[in-house]
């Protein structure tokens, strides 16, 4: 090749590729962007005149479930306002569509809410502090995201019967962390923004009480070494497995853990042959040495969560030999609740779609995550059963300690999604005074008032006999 060939090429090279811009620059155009979309139009909440029914866009969402298993959903969603926020996703995701939106989209979690956050061990067998649950992800303005968890802090102020000034005080505390944090991410290093992690065994919170920090701190450790001696030979296999007959097998305990039939699990004849190997290969070549030790046992259909209930969520066990087990969460993937107003997934599988999304949003992803899909055309994402994880119990909280965990979850919130959208541009645009969080704390306590209204709603249509909602039991 010439060196004028060479010079040509390397001319559209630079045609193809987006000019540098410094974060002074890149700030500069999230300011920008508040002359288009004010900070202050992101406060408050009123629903729209064309707001769609709650009931129908609940029973759009069922559309594929497990029908035996959608009373059991909404029976779990009847329980609080707050179980209800919960498992009403797709309605929140309907409301957020009609909101001013800045335009600076990240790799959005699409149910970042107070529930979806918590404690899992890495591969490294460091337990850190992260977004759990990345069954709705997708790339979206990053606002939504913030918004859907400064609600959730709200509601579950309510659920908890808080004062309003607590509440708000919460609320506001969320979003100043969540700011602060994308400040300190926008002047950082790519490469320290990727790497960095909430340590739950050496958390620190500079900003924070120290006597709050301190308590959660005592709170984590207390917790890691409860979920250090669960381990799975010892703790889960004998929970759910039996070995009547010489082979294990997973115990069922309709309805909430059941076999499926041949008709509602089409590869149950061939031992799920095809869907493993599929999965098999979505493993790095690594983990696939790995993986080849273990063969497989069993599987089971297992009711997980609130959102979930009624998608083919299962749990697989696979034995490497005697008393050597690996339990595998096997969960239904489908299109997220943002795809009608956020654009459709550049993924094929949506269990692709997800574990793509979780790999760029949390700091350490299990070493098992991979997709396949099922003779039927469901879509799965695959993970291990638990691995340390560990979840907060809301109703255990104080307004101190929920505070905390709210800034916690802001704070991983933040870190998520610096490391997919630009933190300096999205700083910019939020600014360092309380113009946005004052907003977003108004949003979140005026939309606390609509999921009251909307669990009302959803109540009286349990009563009129326009749901099925049951027990679990």
């Amino acid at each position: 090749m010439d060196k004028a060939v060479s010079r040509k090429h390397a001319g559209h090279a630079r045609e193809k590729t987006a000019p540098y811009r410094t974060p002074d620059e890149r700030a500069a155009q999230g300011r920008i962007i508040r002359d288009l979309v004010p900070r202050s139009s992101q406060a408050g909440w009123t629903a729209p005149a064309e707001r769609r029914d709650i009931v129908e866009l609940l029973d759009d969402s069922n559309e594929g479930r497990l029908p035996q298993l959608v009373p059991i959903r909404f029976g779990r969603m009847a329980a609080s306002p707050f179980a209800f926020y919960r498992g009403a996703a797709a309605i929140m995701a309907a409301d957020l569509a009609t909101t001013p939106t800045s335009g600076i989209r990240v790799q959005a979690c699409g149910d970042a809410h107070l529930m979806n956050f918590g404690g899992f061990a890495t591969p490294e067998r460091n337990v850190i502090f992260d977004i759990n649950d990345l069954d709705e992800t997708l790339p979206a303005p990053f606002e939504w995201d913030l918004k859907r968890l400064a609600a959730s802090a709200a509601i579950a102020a309510q659920h908890l019967e808080f004062s309003y000034g607590d509440m708000v005080r919460i609320v506001a505390d969320l979003v100043r962390q969540y700011r602060e944090r994308m400040h300190d991410y926008a002047s950082m290093r790519a490469l320290d923004v990727w790497y960095d992690r909430i340590d739950m065994q050496k958390y620190e919170d500079r900003s924070g009480d120290p006597a709050l920090v301190e308590a959660a701190r005592k709170r984590f450790a207390e917790r890691i070494e409860i979920e250090r001696r669960k381990t799975v030979p010892d703790y889960l296999y004998p929970r759910l497995v039996t070995e009547e007959g010489g082979e294990p097998h997973i115990k069922d305990e309709p309805p909430l853990i059941f076999h499926p039939s041949a008709e509602l699990a089409p590869g149950l004849d061939s031992g799920y042959a095809e869907a493993i190997a599929l999965y098999r290969q979505s493993l790095a070549e690594h983990v696939r040495v790995l993986f080849d030790r273990f063969h497989f046992a069993d599987l089971a259909i297992k009711v997980v969560g609130v959102g979930s209930v009624g998608t083919m969520c299962a749990v697989g066990l696979f034995m490497a030999s005697d008393n050597d087990p690996l339990f595998l969460q096997v969960k239904e993937a489908r299109a997220s609740v943002l795809e009608p107003y956020a654009g459709a997934s550049v993924h094929p599988n949506h269990g692709q779609r997800v574990i793509a999304g979780q790999r760029i949003m949390q700091s350490a992803s299990d070493v098992f995550l991979g997709w396949s899909r099922a003779k039927n055309g469901r879509d799965f994402y695959v993970r291990q059963l638990r691995d340390m994880k560990m979840s907060v119990v809301i109703e255990s909280l104080d307004t101190g300690l929920l505070r905390q965990y709210a800034r916690m979850c802001a704070h991983a919130l933040a870190r998520a999604h610096a490391r997919s959208g630009d933190a300096a541009t999205i700083a910019g645009y939020m600014g360092s005074g309380q113009t946005f969080d004052d907003a977003i704390t108004e949003f979140a306590a005026e939309y606390s008032t609509q999921n009251r209204r909307d669990y009302r709603e959803f109540i009286q249509a349990i009563r009129r006999g326009r749901i099925e909602a049951t027990t679990d039991a």
